[in-house]
């Protein structure tokens, strides 16, 4: 389904983030955690692309894997990094020939183990760049859907590790909206009005797209400190870490607080009207269920439009 019609017959969006396994032991346990969030039929599920393309065909297989055996509807990410325009020409040409309707367009990180790579040579420096490039080929009228390949691209309520200056960052992010993107998702963040005032920013930038927000529960120390190295410069509330400190390294009680913290963050969010809650699930089912379900989503009318 088209990113369009879901935010046109969605009022509130929630969705989930995958990405793809290393391991066939790993794929099943996926698959397993997959269908049980099927059961909460969420608006769409983002699979991962790995640093410079490095999982390339991973999410290719996982996209249409999930295709094929759910009702779930896959969005590919795409990066900008280690890519031809070829490649990329490649690359959504498959996509448009299986049915895939969206795509999540990012500049993407280097290449493991090549920290001194040389993105000169790269077709796409940006992201805006890349959003340019798909909106081309949506014109071009390759896609079986009229409209194309729906476009979203990524959002940073803490600030972009890349850019300090947060008024070029929004500049930045303006350029991809401009160039074609219909949605954003956020970054994880901690501190709802850290997304509050960002999201106050891009309406006086004139940024009119629907935005989501990215949640990701603290369920472990050892997570968390992975987060913030995925997340370069995920901000965590003193408040946050006061009540972490207090589980003593237990880790059932820092996940119980890591859930119950963002379940807070969530019903704030949906009583300031956001546009969407996008969990990243590291792959796993448990606390992403816990808050779906608090949060009354499941039974409930919010994620209708009202007519």
């Amino acid at each position: 389904m088209h990113i369009r019609d879901i935010f046109e017959h969605q009022r509130t969006t929630c969705s989930f983030e995958f990405f793809p396994p290393k391991t066939p032991k790993g794929w099943e346990r996926l698959f397993t955690t997959i269908r049980e969030l099927e059961d909460l039929k969420p608006s769409f599920i983002s699979v991962t692309y790995g640093a410079g393309g490095s999982t390339r065909e991973q999410t290719h297989d996982l996209v249409l894997r999930i295709r094929r055996e759910t009702n779930l509807h896959p969005i590919p990410h795409l990066t900008c990094v280690c890519h031809t325009a070829g490649e990329i020409q490649q690359i959504l040409a498959r996509y448009a020939s299986e049915g895939v309707s969206n795509i999540l367009a990012l500049g993407g990180d280097p290449p493991v183990g090549r920290s001194g790579y040389d993105r000169s040579g790269d077709a796409f420096q940006h992201a805006s760049d890349l959003v340019r490039f798909i909106r081309r080929y949506n014109e071009s009228g390759a896609h079986p859907d009229a409209r194309g390949f729906g476009i979203g691209v990524a959002g940073f309520p803490e600030g972009h590790p890349a850019t300090p200056n947060r008024l070029t960052e929004m500049e930045h992010l303006r350029a991809k909206v401009d160039e074609g993107a219909d949605y954003i998702c956020s970054q994880l963040f901690f501190s709802n009005d850290d997304f509050y005032d960002w999201r106050d920013r891009c309406d006086l930038a004139g940024i009119h797209v629907p935005i989501i927000a990215g949640i990701m529960p603290v369920t472990s120390l050892q997570g968390m400190k992975r987060m913030a190295e995925l997340a370069a410069g995920a901000r965590y509330p003193a408040k946050l870490l006061r009540a972490i400190e207090r589980c003593e390294g237990d880790d059932d009680a820092i996940r119980r607080v890591g859930v119950h913290w963002a379940t807070q963050q969530c019903l704030d969010l949906l009583d300031n009207d956001v546009r969407g809650l996008h969990f990243y699930t590291l792959n796993q089912s448990d606390a992403t269920i816990q808050i779906y379900r608090t949060l009354g989503l499941r039974d409930s009318d919010i994620l209708k439009a009202e007519h």
